[in-house]
């Protein structure tokens, strides 16, 4: 159910014509769909990764979409939207897109342009957006006013120090040893993280931050206690003054099977995650996301969109990590295949303030995605080779979706680091698992790599149940 927290409106502006959750108390999104009397909706998708092609191709499933457009895109994406020539940055050129081409709702995935304040652009010109706020965006734009607000509000999180100088962050991890972890502060892609085993191994952490090598981001630095427990990633969609549960996974960020080698933007993810538990899911909410809300709210700043709480489930109960204020990927590959509702409808809902009045139903069946990466990610992913077999039918019950990819000369290429992501669901992660790596086999792609492993907490779990 939705959980209720007391705050000010998220005042999302949308145009002057019947929103599709105004009219609907206590429905689910799948009845709305059943009441008569609504438009249906022109939508611009801003992304490009595999998190955007799932959103497209769930987008893409709605009877109330008229016409669904998509920026800069991908060829996957191109399956489900026509792709349109426009630089996210430029939040001009965005708006006045949307007045030519009459847009009711946009959509906005990656977190870059969420914090640099486009939702507050397109709600100025009295555009619908599901996305937070640029003062909201903070949640992931700075780790520092995160941890400050878990302080203040009393979330349960690490115990950690916030640093603007090399000196004083090193005299930190000397005082407390190793193993410690180092965040630079701002937007990193998923790589300013160092959970450093050593003393020496956080010093050169520091030094990288503060040397440039994750730019602006590294300006600022947390120093952090390292967690013990098992991780999990939590996902609620929000209005400003509702928190609606929208699912658990796990994802697996280091680089190499058996969870080695460096941090990554994720390999690999499923769902749900059977470490979130209800007793845990109901201390979550009441621990860290209603606070959460409360405390965004008292700053002024309500938060609307999806808020993503990565999670280490401790002796203790659940801790926060670090929030994030989009979907994840590839998490979000894994949502998208298990939800039964019409993501139209509840994107809309949380835009209009309306979530109050709406519940969200999953497939009981899990889902796993395996990311197939460039060889040399994450360091330095070669871009270029290319990937064959993908017109082929991958078996039942897979959906590939593409994450760095490009046409070129009528071949798709490898055009970033996460390139594909190959996603199953299945009556047990298990079988997800092995349908997954089915169609990862199939594919011709001698210049990718992925992990074999991905979900073997799970599957573990399952064999011990036998």
């Amino acid at each position: 159910m939705a959980v209720g927290v007391k705050s000010r409106d998220a005042n999302a502006v949308g145009k002057p014509k019947q929103s599709l959750t105004g009219a609907v108390r206590g429905h689910t999104a799948g009845q709305c769909l059943a009441v008569a009397g609504f438009d249906a909706m022109n939508v611009l998708l801003l992304g490009s990764g595999g998190r955007e092609h799932a959103l497209a191709w769930k987008l893409a499933a709605s009877p109330l979409l008229t016409k669904l457009y998509a920026a800069p895109g991908n060829p996957g994406i191109a399956q489900e939207a026509e792709i349109v020539p426009l630089d996210v940055a430029d939040q001009a050129a965005v708006v006045a897109f949307c007045r030519d081409k009459l847009i009711d709702l946009v959509v906005v995935g990656p977190e870059a342009p969420l914090v640099a304040g486009i939702a507050d652009d397109l709600r100025a010109a009295g555009i619908k957006v599901f996305g937070p706020s640029g003062a909201a965006a903070r949640l992931e734009g700075s780790k520092g006013f995160t941890k400050d607000l878990c302080a203040r509000m009393n979330i349960p999180t690490a115990a950690y120090g916030r640093f603007n100088d090399a000196t004083a962050a090193k005299a930190y991890v000397r005082e407390h040893g190793a193993p410690i972890v180092v965040k630079a502060d701002g937007l990193a892609a998923g790589k300013g993280v160092t959970v450093a085993m050593t003393e020496a191994e956080a010093l050169a952490a520091i030094d990288d931050c503060f040397n440039g090598a994750f730019g602006s981001a590294g300006a600022e630095v947390v120093v952090e206690e390292c967690l013990v427990g098992e991780e999990a990633s939590f996902f609620c969609l929000c209005d400003g003054v509702t928190a609606l549960p929208f699912g658990t996974a796990q994802d697996h960020k280091r680089v190499g099977d058996g969870d080695t080698g460096p941090n990554t933007g994720g390999m690999g993810a499923y769902s749900p995650a059977p470490v979130m538990t209800p007793d845990i899911v109901e201390r979550t909410m009441k621990e860290i996301i209603e606070p959460t809300m409360r405390g965004m709210a008292e700053l002024g700043a309500p938060f609307s969109g999806v808020l993503f709480a990565g999670l280490m489930i401790t002796a203790d109960g659940p801790k926060l990590i670090e929030h994030n204020v989009r979907f994840g990927d590839p998490e979000c590959q894994v949502l998208m295949m298990r939800l039964k509702d019409d993501l139209m409808v509840l994107l809309e809902a949380a835009a209009d303030g309306q979530l109050a009045h709406l519940s969200a139903r999953w497939r009981d069946d899990p889902a796993l995605t395996v990311v197939m990466a460039a060889k040399g990610y994450p360091e330095n992913p070669e871009k270029g080779s290319v990937i064959r077999g993908l017109n082929a039918a991958p078996p039942a019950g897979v959906e590939i979706f593409h994450a760095g990819t490009a046409a070129r000369d009528g071949e798709i290429v490898a055009n970033g680091g996460r390139v594909l992501s190959v996603t199953a669901s299945a009556r047990t992660v298990g079988e997800a698992q092995r349908l997954a790596y089915e169609a990862v086999d199939r594919i011709d792609w001698p210049q990718g790599f992925c992990r074999r492993d991905i979900g073997w907490r799970a599957v573990e779990r399952e064999n011990a149940a036998r």
